[in-house]
């Protein structure tokens, strides 16, 4: 008995042997996928390409145009906008196969990545971080922090529903999650 495919896949997108996909996830036009791993309830625009061995997890959205190449982990609630550009060799020549010289990159839980965005190999994105649009980003970026600019520099530190953290005695407080957030050594947390 064939297992029932529980995705929607769109006629004009391209999905390889060895892909796994959970349900009810969308991939839309002109997509392809290679043989990653790709959560459940995630949504995939037109002209999304996953490389082999990616990583992708649940609840996450990848806009139009992007392309995910070998070497990137994302994990759950991810956002990630469109015409993103992750990298994955850093000294790239077309006539050098460096297959073997990947470099990993971890996106986590809860981060979002604006438009146009460049993500240089090796580096992590942190939980809830925030990456504005057109942002080139060539160092790990921590938790909270909302990054803008070429390089990515910070601007300031959000909350988990992305609105700005304003501190006041290393702590700071969110109306809309009212939660307390707490800032320690340039490392945000919730207040537990």
């Amino acid at each position: 008995m064939m297992n029932e495919v529980q995705y929607f896949k769109h006629s004009s997108a391209i999905i390889d042997d060895g892909a796994i996909i959970g349900k009810d996830t969308k991939i839309w036009h002109f997509c392809h996928i290679m043989q990653a791993n790709i959560g459940s309830n995630c949504i995939l625009g037109q002209n999304v390409f996953v490389a082999n061995n990616v990583k992708i997890g649940n609840n996450v959205k990848i806009q139009n145009n992007v392309s995910v190449f070998e070497g990137v982990t994302i994990e759950d609630d991810v956002f990630i906008g469109p015409s993103v550009v992750f990298t994955n060799v850093n000294n790239p020549r077309s006539f050098i196969e460096r297959k073997e010289e990947y470099k990993h990159t971890l996106v986590k839980k809860g981060a979002t990545i604006g438009a146009n965005a460049t993500i240089v190999c090796g580096y992590t994105i942190g939980e809830y971080a925030f990456i504005g649009a057109g942002s080139v980003v060539t160092r790990n970026i921590n938790n909270f922090e909302l990054v803008i600019g070429n390089p990515a520099r910070q601007k300031y530190w959000v909350c988990k529903c992305a609105e700005p953290l304003h501190f006041e005695n290393n702590e700071a407080f969110c109306a809309k999650e009212q939660k307390t957030y707490i800032l320690e050594s340039d490392i945000v947390r919730i207040k537990e």
